[in-house]
């Protein structure tokens, strides 16, 4: 046999098996890729409930227990002063009332009057949103003494105090149009324009605002560990 030809016949052979050693190594490099996968999947799963123990979300959530905690513990102290509901009170109890909140609504009504009716509707929808301010109703007839000193001359009269002084009053209907029909919206933009009441933020966007903060936190602690690894 002629020795070029063998050994070129040898040469074939050692690279058709370098070859086919790399297409089994490439075969194997597939798999353990598959494989690694779904290892990769869980190690995320467990690392996202490594983040339940984060200091950050934890101090979160401890701060908005807290903060719920205080806020509950002021609300039941403003109801125990008469506060979330619209009451009606006697000329005796007047001083009391208004001197006894920083905050004070009172709306001096006569029975028989249809507009001090409708004042009654907004003002009883509006108490227990603003539980910061205290609202109440005195019947102008049977309060004589304050209704004199208060000069008093047109009802509905809607009185508000601060600290026990009457600073501000909205007499009739005029400041919200001057029509029967106006909303409790609209009556309410003018309490909070009289700085008698606060504007106030619903419960369910204190939440939607803390549940951002939270995955914030989250989103925080993922890249983190992201950029260490």
């Amino acid at each position: 046999m002629d020795p070029n030809s063998v050994k070129s016949t040898l040469s074939t052979l050692a690279y058709g098996n370098v070859m086919a050693a790399a297409a089994r190594d490439y075969q194997k490099e597939l798999l353990a890729q598959e494989k690694a996968q779904p290892s990769t999947t869980a190690n995320q799963e467990v690392d996202l409930d490594d983040l339940m123990d984060d200091p950050e979300l934890e101090k979160l959530h401890t701060d908005r227990i807290a903060a719920l905690k205080k806020e509950a513990e002021k609300r039941q102290a403003l109801k125990t002063q008469g506060h979330g509901e619209y009451r009606e009170i006697t000329e005796g109890d007047f001083l009391g009332e208004v001197t006894g909140s920083e905050k004070v609504i009172c709306h001096f009504y006569h029975r028989e009057f249809y507009r001090c009716k409708i004042m009654d509707k907004h003002l009883k929808s509006l108490a227990p949103r603003h539980l910061d301010t205290k609202f109440i109703k005195l019947d102008a007839e049977n309060a004589p003494f304050f209704v004199t000193k208060l000069a008093i001359k047109t009802l509905p009269c809607v009185v508000l105090f601060r600290n026990g002084i009457a600073f501000e009053r909205i007499v009739g209907f005029e400041d919200v149009g001057g029509k029967d029909d106006f909303t409790t919206k609209v009556f309410e933009s003018l309490l909070i324009k009289k700085g008698i009441i606060s504007e106030k933020k619903d419960q369910e966007d204190e939440d939607d605002d803390y549940e951002e903060a939270r995955r914030r936190s989250v989103r925080s602690s993922v890249y983190a560990d992201s950029d260490s690894d």
